[in-house]
């Protein structure tokens, strides 16, 4: 399946888009789309460990699995006050 990723903040500048298109097996998880990013877009592996993932509005965990219609978004880790 092919996935879109919507990118935000560091992670998008890093990669020079809002979006990319990440090829997985239908129920990869959240570490296998980690890893395809990683290797897709090798200039976010400065930041790679630290970046969050949602599916839809909620956060997921690296177990989490994925299908066609899933809606990930991949942001770093966000301070302030």
């Amino acid at each position: 399946m092919k996935l879109p990723v919507r990118l935000y903040a560091r992670a998008r500048d890093l990669a020079g888009a809002d979006t990319v298109q990440i090829e997985l097996e239908e129920g990869a998880t959240i570490a296998m789309l980690r890893s395809a990013l990683m290797e897709q877009c090798p200039q976010l592996q400065p930041v790679g460990s630290s970046l969050l993932f949602a599916v839809g509005t909620d956060y997921a965990a690296e177990t989490q699995p994925l299908n066609a219609e899933s809606q990930v978004t991949c942001f770093p880790p966000v301070s302030g006050g």
